[in-house]
């Protein structure tokens, strides 16, 4: 039997803290063990919150990257992404939200 599939996302709007970590890191690194999980950088998302100023968002999405690994998400055991590198994730929000 496949297992169920769980789909989420961080915005990299600056560096990571224990209420990210509480939040939803630490949930997201025990689903990992039961559910087949896709988790992204939500980079694109982060140009809602640094408009005036999307020079960090780089940065950031390298520095989130880092900490779900260092906190415990396995590459082995689930797909990390980063939004942007991913056209069809923004074809299908033109589609949807049509």
């Amino acid at each position: 039997m496949a297992k169920k599939r769980i789909l989420s996302g961080m915005q990299p709007s600056g560096l990571l803290h224990l209420g990210n970590y509480y939040g939803a890191l630490k949930n997201w690194i025990e689903l990992q063990e039961q559910f087949e999980c896709f988790y992204f950088v939500a980079d694109w998302h982060s140009l809602t919150t640094l408009y005036e100023d999307p020079s960090h968002i780089k940065k950031y999405t390298f520095e989130v990257a880092v900490d779900w690994l260092s906190a415990g998400l396995d590459p082995e055991k689930s797909t990390l992404f980063v939004q942007s590198r991913i056209p069809e994730h923004a074809e299908l929000h033109l589609i949807l939200s049509m």
